[in-house]
């Protein structure tokens, strides 16, 4: 079933509203999406860094700068 929205015509409210029904109705049944391999063993890896004290964290300003780098777009 193909469904289209007129994206550029609605407002940012509407975009959050249509964003938050999807992801409301995406996550009623978590067992129909199963989690890729990796991301066991990345977990895993971030509680160890955690429980000694080496992991690092950014507040969300910085990782979005950062993010948007690596994406080669300018903040």
């Amino acid at each position: 079933m193909a469904v289209t929205l007129p994206i550029a015509r609605m407002s940012r409210e509407d975009k959050l509203r249509a964003m938050e029904a999807l992801w409301s109705d995406l996550t009623q049944d978590e067992t129909e999406t199963a989690s890729p391999a990796w991301h066991g063993p990345v977990l895993r890896e971030t509680e160890q860094l955690v429980r000694e004290g080496k992991a690092k964290f950014l507040d969300w300003p910085s990782a979005r700068r950062r993010l948007l780098r690596k994406a080669g777009r300018r903040t």
